[in-house]
């Protein structure tokens, strides 16, 4: 006997429900992060260098820009060129952010954007070991100063009087020729400094205190306002989880 229409199109109704219970969910594809150009000079250890080994760039500097990624969400891309191109091409915006050891100074911010501070470095003098006549920066009269172009360093060693000022592109040259006698002195970020002094103690030493009162921060493209705002929200997560502390425990503990 034929069952009547009614019951067969509920039959029909009742499995394509079933079916569609059965069949899996839809997934919604995660949305793709934003990938950000961060430009560095990965020749001024501890904060950037590229790891003799693994070929890979390591520091405190690097450490902080992926956490800070993590927190604000993006993807980095870091872009290894030396520090005064870096300072040049952030300021016609050829990448998005800069990490590299980098004072916040107000000619600087002319032509870039500057997070918050994240780490105090004043410059710092040091010598050849066998060394005695020059025993803080007021020595330095008429001496010859290394020091890396573009730099805060830089900018200290032209204030002295009768100083013959000698660039370099890295911050490395500078300390092989103190070594060498090519130069009287160096000034330099503190914490590098101590690095290559713990790294060359049987050659250089500094000598005087910290002369200067430096804040590095994360630099930024003039037009990136916004991404700025970001990163300063996913350092001050970081510093109030004391991960600045950490970094400080694992990069910048060498000999002084």
């Amino acid at each position: 006997m034929k069952r009547p229409l009614f019951a067969v199109l509920s039959a029909i109704v009742l499995i394509a429900m079933l079916l569609g219970a059965c069949a899996p969910a839809a997934t919604t594809a995660p949305a793709a992060k934003t990938k950000v150009r961060v430009a560095t000079d990965a020749t001024y250890p501890p904060f950037e260098s590229v790891d003799d080994q693994t070929k890979q760039l390591v520091g405190f500097d690097i450490d902080l820009m992926n956490a800070v990624a993590q927190k604000a969400n993006f993807d980095v891309e870091f872009i290894n060129i030396n520090f005064d191109a870096l300072l040049a091409g952030m300021g016609t915006c050829q990448f998005d952010l800069g990490i590299s050891a980098t004072t916040i100074t107000e000619d600087r911010k002319k032509t870039m954007l500057f997070s918050d501070g994240y780490i105090n470095a004043g410059q710092i003098v040091s010598v050849q070991k066998s060394n005695t006549t020059i025993n803080s920066k007021d020595d330095l009269k008429g001496k010859k100063i290394g020091v890396q172009i573009s730099t805060t360093g830089a900018i200290e060693a032209a204030k002295i009087q009768g100083a013959t000022v000698k660039t370099y592109d890295t911050v490395d040259l500078a300390f092989l020729d103190l070594a060498n006698g090519q130069v009287d002195a160096t000034i330099v970020d503190s914490p590098t400094t101590y690095n290559y002094v713990a790294k060359m103690s049987d050659k250089i030493k500094t000598v005087g205190d910290v002369f200067t009162d430096e804040q590095y921060g994360v630099i930024g493209c003039k037009t990136k306002a916004d991404l700025i705002a970001q990163v300063n929200t996913a350092l001050a997560a970081l510093k109030s989880e004391g991960y600045l502390t950490t970094l400080t425990d694992k990069w910048l503990k060498t000999a002084k």
